[in-house]
């Protein structure tokens, strides 16, 4: 029996310049959520059947659920704190498919680097529906520093 080779999965159908200018936007619409206590824009680009786990690992499904989450942490523990965002890669796996990786720093709030290190890394899972991109999944996880 011969073993079968994994595909390299990546699209190169089309020119993803808009796309990847798009992602980068939806990534930093959060940033300026977070840094600023709005659920709404926080919420904003996901899509409604979206699944999002939290750094601490808690499971958040839909659209209406995130954005009651995202309230009650904006104007709770996360209120007086800042953040900055680093995308390290964006891949796309079909033309309406692709996910980026983000780390993150916390700041004060004029945005100077608290972090020596990056404090959390996230995954996001983005598809492209009519022309828009929107997040269907993200993993948040923190990163253990010695």
């Amino acid at each position: 029996m011969s073993a079968i080779e994994p595909p390299v999965v990546g699209d190169t159908t089309v020119d993803h310049s808009a796309d990847i200018a798009a992602i980068e936007k939806i990534i930093g619409n959060v940033e300026t959520a977070y840094n600023t206590n709005d659920a709404a824009l926080m919420t904003a680009d996901f899509t409604a059947n979206a699944m999002v786990v939290n750094a601490v690992g808690a499971l958040t499904t839909g659209r209406d659920a995130l954005l009651e989450a995202n309230r009650h942490g904006l104007a709770g523990f996360l209120k007086d704190e800042y953040v900055r965002y680093e995308i390290t890669d964006i891949t796309f796996l079909r033309p309406d498919v692709a996910f980026a990786h983000k780390v993150a720093g916390a700041t004060t709030a004029d945005g100077e680097l608290i972090d020596i290190d990056h404090a959390m890394i996230a995954l996001y899972v983005l598809v492209k529906e009519d022309g828009r991109w929107w997040t269907a999944a993200r993993q948040n996880t923190l990163i253990p520093h010695s």
